[in-house]
């Protein structure tokens, strides 16, 4: 996946003022962007996803400009054809799993029916092993099959490329391990784009094939990872 991003963006609140002031480009299948907390990373991913405007620059996503200040480009999140996975996995707590899975594939806000049966709500169901927990809604769920119902709302429009924001940040221990092994096993197998924001390092051993390192709104070192 080749991603370029050369933007800045002013941010205020409650008389405090951050600067992010990022220029990378990145080809690979996996990119995770590391560092502490209050590093600017969740204010980058939004900018990509198109949740945040910039001040100014340029990006370009899965070789396609979504964001030109200078040329008037701002395509809407809808239309940038990539999956953002937050970091609560924002599932709709009135819907069920196969009413949260059915909501990534259509266009508007009208929620699904109950009882939603299409060919690909199916496929991620049994993609995700949800079949048993199909009518369940989120707070019936482990941590574990949140994540799995969260990735597959994401997946089934089949983006270009899937956003991460610390994805096992929720997770104990235990689940967070397997979570691992099962969402570098997933990418894989399904060979989509993956970009990863995090402060585990654990998360850039497993993920980490292209690297970047982020302090104080702007990219302090570039790697290249091992995965």
């Amino acid at each position: 996946m080749h991603i370029s991003l050369d933007i800045s963006k002013t941010l205020r609140s409650a008389g405090r003022q951050f600067q992010l002031d990022l220029n990378f480009a990145a080809d690979a299948q996996r990119v995770v962007v590391y560092g502490p907390s209050g590093a600017g990373k969740s204010q980058m991913m939004k900018a990509l996803a198109g949740l945040t405007t910039p001040d100014r620059g340029r990006i370009t996503l899965a070789g396609r400009c979504v964001f030109d200040a200078a040329a008037g480009v701002n395509v809407p999140a809808r239309e940038r054809n990539v999956a953002y996975l937050f970091q609560d996995y924002a599932l709709f707590p009135h819907l069920n799993v196969r009413q949260n899975i059915a909501f990534g594939l259509q266009r508007g806000w009208r929620n699904p029916r109950a009882g939603e049966d299409s060919e690909a709500v199916r496929y991620w169901l049994n993609a995700f092993e949800l079949e048993h927990v199909a009518q369940q809604f989120p707070h019936q769920l482990s941590g574990g099959q949140r994540q799995r119902v969260a990735l597959a709302r994401a997946l089934a429009p089949q983006p270009a490329a899937l956003l991460l924001d610390e994805p096992f940040a929720a997770l104990d221990a235990g689940l967070r391990e397997r979570m691992r092994a099962e969402l570098d096993a997933l990418q894989r197998r399904l060979a989509i784009p993956m970009l990863m924001i995090t402060h585990d390092p654990e998360d850039v051993r497993v993920f980490g094939e292209h690297v970047l390192r982020m302090e104080n709104g702007r990219i302090a070192a570039v790697e290249e990872g091992k995965a």
